[in-house]
């Protein structure tokens, strides 16, 4: 605290001092004294003036010599705070090294694959590859090259290899712009693989046109996605798997299904189906589901989820009465949201939620108030946008009690007597807002009493970790949770809990939750008494019976044998290393791998356990990629044959399901965050309000993505493709001009005055 006000208080005196827009901890102490010289900065604690950079004032402020003296002002904290900051730098800058040399092995071993499979059918040496040396021996010259189709080499010895980088990327940018290429789409594994891969190859590399690139390649390409899924594959035959459906309508009405298929190591998409001229009657879709489960493996297939709408519960009739083995479960992120908004519309937190929208509002709604607001809070956005409607509501509330004071301060100042809102009725009121003690009271109330379910929203949302075992549990702890945070005032708390029982039952309290509560040693292993709740044990008998229908020998195995051991905490079940493993729930606790090492003696139980303990409980691994299926689809009369539209959503698919995987790994990140601000709309405009100005959507879309770039929660929307993109070149050229998505956040266009 002592650092941060020495800050404040050196930085404000400083006359024509400046700080960059970054996050960076180290302009949390310096700044640049003056734009005669915008590589020196100046230490605010202390005052020396130095150059380096901002890694440089982080050694400074840190003690690390060597390089710069001391500060003599920073704190204990300050030093570690900076000094953490630059060990952070240095891992993320060796794994990211480490991480680009993987992929040049990787395109290097790709791109000597084929030239060795090349040789062998030719039974002669192919012509050499062009190697790294190259890169100092030929110059870059596509214009050159595509004129006259070969390339001069000339002595590049006086030529500055920073000189040569900057051509290609001007290259590469102007394609970029020109095409409407997504900036993300840079950040992307493949880009950098091609990359290296056109590196390698040397000058004079043909482009590939539209013809193979609409079927040959992509092909090829569908077949190298299928053979990179095989080790998902074999998962569901392991563990089991669930599959998960998502039925939506696109901006033009069309009515689409898709059906994804999720294991313990991830989410493959399988397939979708526009079915805008047939009812969705729960018939149709569950003959869409069965021709999956066919396609799956009935034997692999343990569970199939979907969200509450009426025509899926009558899915799962159909589904209890054709395959009973195979379990139908309510998608639990669909389940807790509506949790959420059913507490959300209670009066007292309503009223808390309908003052922060309006101040949002007010705020976003003129140019010179969304200008203060950044200048006070650094930069940063007070709307989080969410993956659903009620997930932008929470962190949007989260964000407003963190920038309470900067918001206070900016209601406070002299700017704002100024502005010529403050004396408008909504100016007054958003004054109000920010002013009133019982407001940000109310907002605190709101985040104690929201945040136990978000955080089993958080929980079954990811996609990285089977969730089925924890659900019903971690419901329990959060209503308990609530309780405490209520003081124990039945009055108060009441509503809340009757809201989270109807919303769940029926839906996140099925055999299959509640065997798999009782079969997760976490909770049993916990709390002694689980094991004889009337209500679970009544429950997972119906579940054996369900599961062995008919066959009475393995459900007497399973009840009266294999189940007492786990219950007793007989054999291997009863080791101190068995108690200990599941004492704690963390990251590394898998209850699946748990009956893995623990249950050799009860096989057949141990089987079913490792089964539903690998499943997930939500599907929104297949709801969050409906943008690849309408990027696709977007010309009325789409001329590609319906195979080719198929290949193209399987591998983009795919592809976003594979690359989220990969970034998810190992970060930690906030996965309810959006990459686009859909379901924030009613906090950033209101469609009814004229008293707003023309604030350009694309002003907010940036920095809202910015502001969340470093969690990425969807599939980002893909640059829609038309038919032009992809034709035979022997079809007819249709010349129209191309239109494309927007790469960055959504926002409604707003209109008033300035």
């Amino acid at each position: 605290m002592a650092s941060n006000a020495s800050t404040t208080s050196v930085g404000s005196t400083a006359t024509g001092a400046h700080k960059r827009n970054s996050d960076d901890v180290g302009w949390e102490y310096g700044v640049i004294p003056g734009k005669s010289n915008m590589d020196r900065l100046k230490c605010t604690l202390c005052g020396k003036v130095f150059g380096g950079g901002i890694y440089r004032m982080k050694q400074h402020i840190a003690h690390v010599t060597g390089n710069v003296s001391s500060c003599p002002k920073s704190t204990k904290d300050d030093q570690l705070k900076c000094l953490n900051y630059l060990k952070e730098g240095k891992l993320k800058k060796k794994a990211k090294k480490v991480h680009i040399e993987d992929l040049r092995v990787e395109a290097r071993q790709e791109l000597h694959d084929s030239v060795d499979e090349v040789e062998n059918s030719l039974g002669s040496k192919a012509p050499n590859v062009i190697g790294p040396m190259d890169n100092f021996a030929n110059i870059i010259n596509p214009e050159e090259v595509v004129k006259v189709g070969k390339s001069k080499n000339i002595d590049l010895n006086n030529i500055v290899r920073k000189e040569r980088i900057l051509a290609v990327h001007k290259f590469i940018s102007r394609w970029a712009y020109e095409s409407a290429i997504p900036f993300h789409a840079f950040e992307r594994d493949s880009f950098k693989m091609m990359v290296e891969v056109i590196g390698q190859f040397g000058t004079g590399l043909p482009c590939p046109t539209r013809y193979p690139l609409s079927d040959p390649l992509l092909k090829l390409e569908v077949e190298r996605t299928k053979n990179l899924l095989k080790k998902n594959e074999k998962e569901w035959k392991e563990d089991g798997c669930s599959i998960m459906t998502d039925a939506w309508s696109d901006r033009k009405r069309r009515s689409i299904m898709n059906l994804c298929v999720n294991s313990k190591i991830g989410t493959v998409f399988l397939s979708s189906k526009e079915c805008s001229g047939e009812a969705h009657t729960s018939q149709h879709i569950y003959e869409y589901v069965k021709s999956c489960i066919q396609q799956v493996g009935p034997e692999n297939v343990v569970q199939v989820v979907t969200d509450n709408a009426t025509n899926n519960m009558g899915v799962a009739k159909l589904l209890k009465e054709k395959r009973p083995s195979i379990f139908w479960t309510s998608c639990a992120t669909h389940t807790i949201n509506l949790m959420l908004e059913g507490i959300g519309a209670l009066p007292r937190f309503k009223k808390i939620l309908d003052q922060a929208k309006k101040l949002t509002i007010f705020i976003y709604a003129h140019h010179k108030t969304l200008a203060m607001m950044r200048s006070y809070t650094n930069k940063r956005e007070i709307i989080r946008p969410g993956v659903t409607r009620f997930a932008s509501a929470f962190l949007t509330l989260q964000s407003l009690s963190e920038k309470k004071e900067q918001l206070r301060h900016m209601f406070s100042s002299n700017e704002w007597e100024e502005c010529k809102f403050s004396g408008k009725p909504k100016g007054i009121a958003s004054y109000k807002t920010v002013t009133s003690v019982q407001f940000w009271s109310g907002v605190t109330q709101c985040l104690k009493v929201f945040s136990p379910l978000v955080k089993v929203l958080r929980m079954v949302d990811a996609d990285w970790n089977p969730s089925m075992g924890f659900v019903y549990g971690e419901i329990k702890v959060a209503k308990e949770e609530i309780i405490k945070s209520l003081g124990g005032n039945e009055k108060h708390y009441k509503p809340i809990i009757d809201i989270i029982n109807t919303k769940m039952k029926g839906r996140l309290d099925s055999t299959l939750h509640l065997t798999s509560y009782l079969l997760n040693p976490y909770y049993h292993y916990n709390d002694a008494q689980l094991q004889f709740d009337p209500d679970v044990m009544d429950t997972v008998l119906d579940f054996f019976n369900t599961l062995f229908l008919g066959d009475l020998e393995i459900q007497r195995q399973v009840v009266t044998i294999d189940l007492p051991k786990y219950k007793k905490k007989v054999d291997r079940f009863g080791s101190d290393l068995a108690i200990k493993h599941c004492k704690v729930n963390d990251a590394d606790f898998d209850p699946a791998s748990w009956w893995g090492l623990f249950g050799g003696t009860t096989p057949h139980l141990t089987k079913i356990a490792m089964r539903i303990l690998s499943l997930t409980s939500s599907s929104s691994g297949c709801e969050r990629n409906w943008s690849t299926f309408e990027g696709v689809h977007t010309k009325k009369q789409n001329r590609l044959e319906t195979s080719k539209l198929n290949n193209l959503v399987y591998v983009q698919f795919n592809a976003n399901l594979m690359e989220k995987n990969k970034k998810r790994k190992g970060r930690n990140i906030e996965v309810l965050l959006s990459n686009h601000s859909l379901s924030a709309q009613e906090w950033i405009v209101d469609c009814d309000d004229c008293d707003v100005d023309e604030v350009d959507p694309k002003t907010v879309d940036e920095t809202l993505e910015t502001d969340v770039s470093q969690a990425p929660r969807e599939s980002p929307k893909t640059r829609e493709l038309f038919d032009e993109d992809l034709e035979s070149e022997s079809e007819d050229q249709v010349l129209e001009e191309d239109e494309y998505e927007s790469d960055g956040v959504q926002i409604m266009e707003v209109c008033g005055e300035d």
